[in-house]
Formats: structure tokens, sequence, C-alpha cells
């Protein structure tokens, strides 16, 4: 089959929209503290996002973006490398290295974009390349541009790690690549272990913490969170998320990241990040630094909804993070349940393979009111039997 012709073969997500049962690309028009607008103008409680601060739409962050378009232009229209690197870019840098206890940090357009960078800067032909089986799709295709050796370990199974770090010696570098909170389970990496396996094997340890930092550890993340900071050479985040813009960056040691800054293609071959964004995850950093009590509210508000959410019956995995996933059994009740909940005012996220097994995927904010949650509760209370067979044995 030609590369055109599979496009008219792809009837699936036609299917969906036809039955009224299609959970992505939903188009939304307008959001405030802990709520949602569709297009069509109903309002849902947002139990979906990434935006674990509630920062996105906080007035200093929008504020500071608006500011720096203002000065600086809509966008930088070329590379870091060449023409597009700004002071604002070079004084974030400074400001997360410090915040998160490294030496230096590189900016990069998105998160996706930091991994390709740190990977695949690092990595190469005769390189191996140890990645957890849950670990975010970017880091798998950092790999495949690196074109390093992928070699998978079952996820958070150190003495897996440790098995086939021992079986592949190899004669170039080695690195491990796991998420610090992963994003469909949110569950944690075993941090401490991880440091010992990769210490004991001489293997460079680069920790993604695209959904602790800014959440855990009063904001720092997963790696301040056990207190292994300066053990982990290698550290990734997205501005995306806790921090409301968008962007990347990596941190570590100075030398590394000016290895990086001429030999990472997603930085030498994008455009930088906007005046904009970049402001605004300036203006983001400052208020979780300021504002520790935004981190302690959402994870207090997760901790909550987990245990609520098992009070009714539901599987919520090993979360210790904002996300909760809430087990479905099969694809067809996923839809169902996410079709149904916003029925009832809530709206979740729909996981389908290959991104995970089926499951809805909630997250919390640090803005979300108790009353949101409340609502959240009485919606997954009133579509229970809708979900299949989903209960716990306890239920």
């Amino acid at each position: 089959m030609g590369v055109i012709e599979k496009c008219y073969s792809y009837t699936r997500s036609r299917e969906g929209k036809a039955s009224g049962y299609y959970p992505f690309f939903v188009s939304f028009d307008g959001r405030t503290d802990g709520v949602a607008r569709l297009s069509d103008g109903r309002e849902l409680v947002m139990c979906g996002s990434n935006d674990y601060l509630g920062l996105s739409t906080d007035p200093r962050v929008t504020g500071a973006a608006a500011e720096a378009a203002r000065d600086l232009g809509a966008g930088c229209t070329g590379s870091r490398l060449l023409n597009g690197n700004l002071e604002l870019h070079e004084r974030l840098e400074r400001e997360l290295a410090a915040f998160f206890g490294k030496e230096a940090a590189l900016v990069l357009t998105t998160g996706y974009q930091a991994n390709l960078g740190a990977v695949a800067g690092l990595c190469g032909p005769g390189d191996t390349v140890f990645v957890d089986k849950d670990a975010h799709a970017s880091l798998i295709d950092a790999v495949r541009l690196s074109r390093a050796r992928l070699q998978w370990f079952d996820h958070n199974d150190t003495a897996d790690l440790a098995a086939k770090l021992a079986r592949h010696p190899g004669r170039g570098g080695r690195l491990v690549a796991v998420d610090g909170v992963y994003s469909m389970e949110g569950d944690l990496c075993p941090l401490p272990e991880l440091v010992r396996v990769c210490e004991e094997f001489d293997a460079t340890l680069l920790v993604d913490d695209a959904h602790g930092a800014g959440v855990l550890s009063a904001g720092r993340g997963t790696c301040d969170h056990f207190g292994l900071t300066d053990r982990v050479p290698l550290i990734t985040l997205t501005f995306s998320k806790a921090f409301g813009s968008i962007g990347g960056a990596v941190l570590g040691d100075e030398a590394v990241i000016e290895y990086l800054r001429h030999h990472a293609r997603s930085l030498l071959f994008s455009a930088s990040s906007s005046p904009a964004n970049t402001a605004a995850a300036l203006a983001a950093l400052d208020i979780v630094r300021d504002e520790p009590w935004r981190c302690e509210t959402v994870v207090k508000k997760a901790d909550y909804m987990r245990r609520e959410l098992a009070a009714l019956g539901y599987r919520t995995g090993n979360s210790e993070s904002p996300v909760v996933p809430v087990d479905t059994h099969d694809e067809l009740h996923t839809v169902i349940g996410w079709k149904r909940l916003m029925e009832e005012g809530v709206y979740v996220n729909a996981v389908l393979p290959p991104a995970a097994s089926p499951r809805l995927r909630t997250s919390y904010t640090a803005v979300q009111t108790d009353e949101h949650l409340e609502r959240t509760l009485a919606a997954f209370a009133t579509v229970r039997s809708d979900l299949g067979p989903v209960l716990t044995d306890a239920a």
C-alpha cells in the first residue's frame, strides 16, 4: 500500500466521530480555574489537564507573555545558534539551573525536543540506551534519532535493568532513560535503586521529569524528592505542565550542557522558543519558587481523590502524583465512560492502546475547588455502572 493510499483505508477516527464516541481533538473555547468551556458553550470541570499549579491562566504569567510579545515580537524566527538567542532564554537557563540544583541548563522549544536533544546529542551508533517500557514516546524517538541501540527493561524493574546492563557491557556508552513521574499511571520511578544500579554498572542516568518538576518537593521535582539531584547526571523537563507555558530544558553539568549547545540537532535546527513562551515560563518559575503552597495543595487534592475514587470501587493503580488513572474494562467502556462523564459535566482523558492499556486518565490542579472535586466524585458515582467490571475486590 502506498504512502497516500493507506490514508484512505484508515476509517477508525471517522467511525468514532460518526458514532459520537470519539474522545480526541475536543475543541475548547476557553478556560478558567478548574473549568473548561467547550466550543458549544458547555462548561465542564477540567480533570484532564496537566496545568497542575493552575499557572497557564494566572495573570502574572499571561501578563509576562503579553509584555514579552509586545517588546520582542511574536517569534524569534531563527535558531538560537544563529539569530534566535535572547537574553531571556539565558536568564531562564540560569534560574532553572539554580532552582533545580544543577550547574547549567539548556532551553529548547518544546519538552519533546529537550529529550531529542539530550539523548541524540549524547548518544550514537555503538552506544546503548536502556529505556523503561513505560517511558514517554519522546525518549523512544530520541533513541531512534540517535541510531544508538535501544534496549527495553520492564517498568520500574531495577533487577531487570541490572540484568540487561550485565548482559550488554558493550564498547560504547550506556544511558538509562526513565520518567520521574509516569504520565499515564502517575507512579514515580524507583530513583534510589536506579541510581544504585547505574553507578554499579557505570551507566549514565537521565530522568525525564516532565510531570514531577514544578510539583514534587516544593517544585524541585522527583530527584529532589528523593534527595538525589547531585547523583542524577541528566534531568529533562517541560514547561507545558506545571509551568503553564511551552518549551523544555536539559539540566546537567556545565560541560555537558555546553556540548549539547553544539550537538543537539533539535536545538540547532529549530527556531527558538518564542519570547512570550519563555517569559511565561520565567514568571511561572518565580511563582513556583515564591508560592510552594501550590505544590502542597495539588498533592493533597490528588491524595483525596485517590482515596475517594477507591471508596467508590475504582482501581487507581500505583499513582503518587496529581495523575490518577481509573482502570476501565476495555476500549469500548473507556470511550463510553468518557462520554458519560462529559454528560455529567466532567472532562477526563480517554487513554487507549497503544498509548497505554484502556483507562480514564484524571489529573488535578492546585486551583480546583472542593466543589469541583465533589462534582467529579458525584459524576464517577453516577457512571460507575457504565464502565464495566472495573471495581475493586473490596467493592
